[in-house]
């Protein structure tokens, strides 16, 4: 397929991430990351357990914005402290939005500049800790750049990483599993030497040299880095049809760029 949005790209990337998981509760935080859970859960992990966003375990996903006359397939109840037992249990894979990655994957969602005396006061860590440290957690980034792929540390580790500097000895925790980051550049993941940050594919038209460009610490490209694979068919169908029928992913990315850029892009 080539007519596609780099978000339609993105929400499929997003839905990879998913893969191999099995009976786990998916937590998606924002649109592409819910987007790929649902479309993951229709295409190749039926048993991924996602919930209606509220208060309910649902059989399929619900699509987002009005719903109309469409009614959730309620499973279960899913309540926050339901959710609690899941978390501290490892059966749980979070895809969240940070505003702030470092080298080691350590995630800032709550002060930019000196904790003391902050240029922005954002959330607060809110549930990062125990996310990163009891379950698997992937990363959906919109805007590729430097302000977010940040030199040194982030500004406050929210969410742990493999920084070994932080943990006592030098050794990581047993159950942290940074599996992969999604952005508008690059998928990539946390499989390079010591766990540093590897490119496993290349959105089209963009370079290694443009993502590295990009990032404030060194990357590694994956051996044999190609190019990220295109939605196929069925994929677009379910996207736009079942998971957002009223194209809410176009306000994603500024513009909504198409996923194969133009020539001369």
């Amino acid at each position: 397929m080539s007519d596609f949005t780099l978000a339609e790209l993105c929400i499929c990337c997003a839905a990879e991430a998913f893969r191999g998981d099995g009976e786990v509760l998916a937590t998606s935080i924002g649109l592409v990351p819910r987007l790929g859970a649902g479309l993951a859960k229709l295409s190749f992990e039926p048993g991924l357990m996602i919930t209606d966003g509220e208060a309910y375990l649902v059989s399929e996903p619900v699509p987002v914005g009005p719903r109309g006359g469409y009614q959730p397939k309620i499973e279960g109840l899913m309540t926050y402290e339901r959710v609690f037992d899941i978390i501290y249990r490892g059966k749980r894979h979070a895809m969240v939005t940070p505003v702030q990655v470092d080298r080691f994957g350590q995630m800032n969602i709550s002060v930019i500049g000196d904790y003391a005396t902050p240029k922005a006061a954002l959330l607060g860590v809110r549930g990062y800790p125990g996310n990163t440290v009891s379950n698997a957690n992937s990363m959906f980034i919109p805007n590729h750049g430097k302000r977010t792929f940040v030199a040194g540390e982030v500004d406050m580790v929210s969410g742990v990483g493999y920084n070994p500097a932080r943990w006592p000895g030098g050794v990581k925790p047993k159950f942290l599993d940074l599996r992969r980051i999604i952005t508008n550049l690059a998928v990539m993941d946390f499989q390079g030497p010591n766990n540093c940050l590897r490119v496993i594919s290349r959105h089209p038209g963009v370079s290694f040299e443009e993502i590295q460009d990009n990032t404030s610490f060194e990357l590694v490209a994956m051996d044999g880095l190609g190019v990220t694979p295109a939605p196929t068919a069925g994929q677009l169908k379910l996207i736009r049809e079942r998971l957002d029928p009223h194209d809410l992913r176009a306000t994603v990315l500024p513009g909504n760029p198409p996923g194969i850029p133009a020539a001369g892009r």
